[in-house]
């Protein structure tokens, strides 16, 4: 048997030992870690390197951008900003079909534009939207799956985590991938919207005067639209904050990060008055403990990269992917089921540290965009953040409503369907993610 295993190059081993670690129930991160000080054993070379590799790959200006994102998020979640912003466009909608459905898509992907991270999406807005939308006549799986695919999508609407991190493997601006994501985020946001009419409503309650007592019951429509729009008025400003400064180049991406958290610390502290020493006690340790994970799977896939490097499986495994078909779209789906099987097991930045070294010489080498393909990247791995068995939204929103993950899984099916519809547009046309960046970058 040993001698059989002598015979497979040390990185095939490496990425075997990690799925094997992955099935017995081996965190991600340490599952990375570990193969690749296997592979690194095999190979030859003595394990004090790894300590240097570990510091090289986490110490990158861009990623100071992940804690900081995470923090605003945090912030902005437990400041009341969610429920002022979910009783705007509660008020906005009115009596439109879908009621709450609506509400719930448009303020996911609006709460993406802050977060930028799926499952902190779902933990923040989550509880608020579904109870809401349950009074509003849906099933509570059926909200949970909207919920959950609204949230997944704040890996592709800018500034996402995701997008940052791919900026910095696939050495791309990131400020082109925050305005390439734009329209694609949108219309993914319109293909969940097509799902509602079909779903089954009750009566429900009326959803918006649960959310809390509504001091503007029984104003005039245009009075209460106002009042409520002048009540999350900073909150709705954030992502233009954001996205402004960095268009506008006033900041970096990374500095947006930073940016994102004073802005949250100033409206929760001075205009809001929402901010405790509690409140901004447990903002900062759920932030920790989310960057904390992020960061160890970069770390660890810093070592797991090396070997990938130092054993050519980049080369070998693009040359294999390019000898399949000369065919460049035959490719191109390969690659997409690739990813799709993967996001059903990994989270998004496990896959694209694995995938991208052997992937984007296969996107250079078919003169394909890189911008594009990031965004096609993202909408793919977002679709993975709610498909079974492993989708880390569904088991986020499961916990949330007390539901199982099977009936969370089944309220998700529609919304599953529309997106991997939604993907295959994103790939058919890739002017919908370019159009915008182009016009913009002159």
């Amino acid at each position: 048997m040993f001698e059989a295993l002598s015979q497979i190059p040390a990185g095939t081993q490496m990425i075997l030992a990690f799925f094997l670690l992955m099935a017995i129930g081996m965190p991600v991160a340490f599952a990375l870690g570990l193969s690749a000080l296997y592979a690194m054993w095999v190979i030859g070379f003595g394990f004090d390197l790894a300590g240097d590799l570990i510091a090289a790959g986490i110490a990158k200006y861009s990623l100071l951008a992940i804690p900081f994102f995470i923090l605003a998020g945090s912030l902005m979640g437990s400041l009341g900003i969610a429920e002022r912003m979910i009783r705007f466009f509660r008020v906005l909608i009115g009596d439109l079909p879908g009621g709450m459905g609506v509400v719930g898509t448009v303020v996911c992907l609006f709460w993406g534009a802050v977060s930028g991270s799926g499952p902190a999406s779902v933990a923040a807005i989550g509880p608020m939207l579904i109870r809401a939308m349950e009074e509003d006549g849906y099933s509570r799986p059926f909200a949970a799956g909207l919920v959950s695919t609204g949230a997944a999508f704040s890996i592709v609407i800018p500034p996402s985590i995701g997008l940052v991190i791919y900026g910095v493997i696939a050495e791309t601006s990131i400020s082109d991938l925050f305005i390439a994501a734009i329209i694609p985020g949108i219309f993914m946001g319109l293909m969940m919207l097509a799902v509602l009419p079909f779903a089954k409503r009750g009566q429900g309650r009326a959803a918006l005067d649960r959310l809390s007592p509504d001091p503007l019951a029984g104003l005039p429509y245009g009075a209460r639209l106002w009042q409520s729009f002048k009540a999350s008025f900073w909150g709705l400003m954030t992502p233009a904050v954001i996205l402004g400064g960095i268009y506008s180049g006033i900041f970096t991406p990374t500095e947006a990060a930073l940016v994102a958290t004073v802005y949250a610390l100033l409206v929760g502290g001075l205009i809001y008055r929402t901010l405790t020493v509690r409140g901004l006690y447990e903002s900062l340790a759920d932030a920790a403990a989310s960057s904390a994970v992020v960061m160890l799977v970069v770390a660890y896939a810093s070592l797991f990269g090396w070997v990938v490097t130092v054993e050519d499986l980049v080369g070998s495994y693009s040359a294999a992917l390019l000898g399949l078909s000369d065919n460049g779209a035959v490719i191109l789906i390969v690659i997409m089921l690739i990813l799709l099987i993967a996001g059903m097991f990994m989270d998004a930045v496990t896959v694209m540290f694995i995938s991208l070294p052997i992937f984007m010489p296969v996107v250079h080498e078919l003169g394909w965009n890189p911008v594009w393909f990031g965004v096609l990247l993202m909408v793919n791995l977002a679709i993975g953040l709610i498909t079974p068995p492993v989708g880390i939204n569904l088991y986020v929103a499961a916990n949330v409503t007390r539901l199982s993950i099977e009936r969370v899984a089944r309220g998700a099916l529609p919304f599953l369907l529309a997106s991997l519809v939604g993907l295959v547009v994103v790939a058919i046309f890739p002017e919908m993610s370019l159009w915008l960046m182009r016009k913009l970058g002159g």
